[in-house]
């Protein structure tokens, strides 16, 4: 018994305290704004500035007026089909570029690697101007493609992706090549499943980025039906009067998809974070 208390008692050290202790606060400050959305989301215009977590009268009333409102229909949509279709670009055009720039030698390659990263160093704000010049020359203004042009690779993508191909052993493509396989093939079934989790953690950081997207979005669309979400419920938000309850509502079913994609990508998240310790 003295031994069990001994080896117990050796596990519990201050350092360990403190650091759950910090851990418990910080999950608390993150997720106090979610439980405030959810809370507000429950109550009527009456109670919205009512601060208790728990509504002296909670109702569902917000839901079935936003899940029945055409317009949030209509924005959810536009969403989904923006942040998807931008996702799988990212992840095609991103891991193309990357494989390329890793497994291939050729002339001026460090030369593109350096100008695609240093995009990176320009503000977004700065490329605003740019992408509407573009996009009202080739009348893409208030149109899904003009929404869509600006995200379709991304130079963080391909960093990401080219870091994670060059931990591909070059034998596995050497054999493949040997085998009579094209370069498109060996990049497609032989790379590509080898670094799975860096391709899923640019799906998620890229839907992610997508979904909640909300300046070039406002920028580049005039008409309601092409707004995503984020656009959409601000115009709860510029009547007459600042519909809180609505925007939460709103906010609240918007995290769904995100969680899902999350809870569904996140064992490969994991995934890479280990296997960029273990090439570390």
């Amino acid at each position: 018994m003295r031994a069990a208390y001994d080896l117990t008692a050796s596990r519990i050290r201050p350092g360990r305290i403190v650091a759950w202790t910090l851990l418990f606060l910080g999950g608390v400050v993150m997720v106090t704004p979610l439980v405030f959305m959810l809370s507000t989301s429950l109550k009527d215009a009456s109670q919205v500035y009512d601060l208790r977590v728990i509504p002296e009268a909670p109702t569902l009333d917000n839901y079935i007026e936003i899940l029945t409102d055409g317009r949030f229909t209509r924005w959810f949509l536009n969403s989904v089909v923006v942040a998807a279709i931008v996702t799988l670009s990212n992840v095609f055009f991103d891991s193309l570029v990357g494989y390329t720039l890793a497994k291939f030698r050729f002339r001026g390659r460090y030369v593109v690697f350096i100008a695609i990263l240093s995009t990176l160093m320009i503000p977004t704000e700065m490329l605003v101007l740019p992408w509407y010049l573009m996009a009202s020359q080739f009348g893409w203004l208030d149109s899904y493609w003009g929404i869509m042009f600006p995200g379709m690779m991304t130079a963080f993508g391909t960093f990401l992706m080219k870091q994670f191909f060059e931990g591909v052993p070059d034998d596995f493509l050497e054999a493949a090549r040997v085998d009579g396989l094209n370069e498109f093939t060996i990049w497609w079934k032989i790379a590509m499943p080898l670094v799975t989790p860096a391709l899923s953690a640019l799906a998620i950081f890229t839907f992610l980025g997508n979904w909640t997207a909300f300046f070039w979005p406002l920028i580049v669309t005039t008409s309601a039906d092409l707004y995503t979400l984020p656009v959409g419920l601000s115009s709860f938000a510029v009547e007459q009067s600042i519909q809180w309850e609505k925007i939460m509502t709103g906010a609240s079913i918007a995290t769904l998809p995100t969680l899902i994609v999350f809870l569904l990508l996140q064992r490969y998240i994991v995934r890479g974070v280990m296997l960029a310790g273990l090439k570390g």
